[in-house]
Parts: C-alpha cells; structure tokens; sequence
C-alpha cells in the first residue's frame, strides 16, 4: 500500500488476491484465518449482500461486499499495518474516555480507508 504512513510501510505477506470470493477467502486462510468464519457467514454481510442484490436486481451490494473484504485482506497482506490497525482497535476498545477512543478509532479508520484505496486503485 503506497499511501500507506512510514511507520506502517512493509513487505506484504502475499501477493495482493483477486478480488473474487474465492481469491479473498484463500488470501485469508493464509493471512488472517482469525476471519474465515465470518467471511463464510451467511447470517452476516455476505447474506445481506446477497438478499439485497436479488431484491434490488443489482450486483452492487455484492461489489460492496467484496471491497469491503479486500480492504480487510490488504490490512491483513501487510504484518505492520495489520498489527497497527489491531492495536488500534484494541485500544479504542479498552479506552476509558470518548476523546480516547476517537483518537484510535481514528487511527484505524486511517488504515482502513488507506487500504481500501489501494485496492479500489489497483
């Protein structure tokens, strides 16, 4: 990920997927197994994705579905940013005023939108 900050700048684990279902779900048995299961859920997103595509007859929805995970996968492709993005998350979650809990969710919401640029770019 190019625009990614300095401190986050590293090697990629794997080469960036298709963005397909097949492609997104192999790339994360590798980088990220942690997000099979909710990847494969069809009480979630990818569930909603599909019902909405079928009642609206658009295929939108499944193209947001798949971005959405690819920025997931682009996080996960790069250890230091994936480690950084956690942290942040983890932080939020634990912290004990809302200012706080801005400031890292701001930080991974950052890394997050990066991620999805370079996809979307690619």
């Amino acid at each position: 990920m190019s625009g990614q900050p300095a401190e986050h700048d590293d090697v990629p684990a794997i080469p960036r997927p298709d963005r397909t279902p097949r492609g997104l779900r192999a790339a994360s048995a590798i980088v990220a197994p942690q997000l099979l299961p909710p990847y494969d859920s069809y009480e979630g997103a990818k569930d909603q994705a599909l019902t909405e595509a079928l009642q609206h007859n658009s295929v939108r929805p499944v193209h947001a579905y798949l971005a959405h995970w690819a920025a997931l996968i682009e996080i996960e492709r790069h250890p230091g940013t994936a480690r950084a993005y956690h942290r942040a998350e983890y932080l939020a979650r634990i912290a004990t005023t809302p200012d706080e809990a801005r400031v890292h969710l701001t930080t991974a919401s950052v890394i997050y939108r990066e991620a999805a640029g370079a996809v979307r770019d690619a």
